[in-house]
């Protein structure tokens, strides 16, 4: 009988490396002290390239835990192309959208300024860190990338032409977001797509316009009620991956 996983992380070490692998400070005080790890648990390891890895705790010491790699238990899988650009909003509620566009499979994540965003600020280890914890938590093979905060104007001038743009109109005069989904794409071989989410106050005018007028938009509405920006978020990423990705 196989032995019980007990712990899962994410490593940007190579896996299996040289078939061990010495945590650094924080994870090893994670393992240690946080959850109590001993000497013979096992541990899930993933890295976002070479799969998830089977090991066993070899040694823990104060600021030290070694891990010794036994055998690849999942190869990497390729996952949606789905970004997510939002406006940043509070913290708890931005942790929260971090680690949940994780669970739902988002690929990559940027911050984005427009002309109502209140929170100009935004720390992106810190959204890297949830979107671990959330990869780990739901076994993801991989972790999103965080972009910096970018303009909205410059996310636009720079916006891939070959990946299509979702865009939520608080207005509601889009075409209901399954729909045009499908209409556009096709899931069998989708095209990458980016989602893109206001500020609580909603986008101006002028950046309605601007957004509208890419040649890559689709303009959706994700029904008859005006969402806060973290509920769009979710709403609109279970609906595309519903239409379009691995659900």
């Amino acid at each position: 009988m196989s032995k019980k996983i007990q712990h899962r992380l994410y490593v940007d070490a190579a896996l299996p490396g040289d078939g061990s692998l010495t945590l650094g400070p924080d994870q090893s005080h994670y393992l240690a002290n946080v959850m109590r790890a001993r000497t013979g648990d096992q541990v899930a390891l993933f890295n976002g390239r070479d799969g998830e890895w089977a090991s066993e705790i070899a040694a823990v010491q104060k600021k030290a835990v070694t891990l010794r790699l036994e055998s690849r238990i999942r190869e990497q899988r390729t996952e949606p192309d789905l970004w997510l650009a939002f406006a940043p909003i509070k913290k708890a509620r931005l942790d929260f959208m971090a680690q949940k566009a994780t669970e739902l499979g988002v690929s990559h994540m940027v911050p984005m300024l427009t002309r109502r965003t209140i929170v100009d600020r935004v720390k992106t280890d810190r959204l890297f860190a949830n979107a671990v914890e959330a990869a780990e938590q739901c076994e993801r093979l991989n972790v999103p990338t965080i972009g910096e905060p970018v303009k909205l104007e410059k996310l636009i001038a720079d916006w891939p032409m070959d990946r299509k743009i979702m865009f939520c109109d608080e207005d509601l005069t889009g075409t209901p977001a399954h729909v045009a989904l499908q209409a556009a794409d096709n899931k069998s071989n989708p095209r990458p797509w980016g989602i893109l989410i206001g500020p609580e106050g909603g986008f101006d005018d002028h950046e309605r316009a601007l957004i509208r007028s890419h040649p890559n938009t689709v303009v959706v509405a994700l029904g008859p009620r005006v969402l806060r920006a973290d509920t769009a978020a979710m709403s609109a990423i279970s609906l595309w991956q519903s239409a379009l990705g691995d659900w």
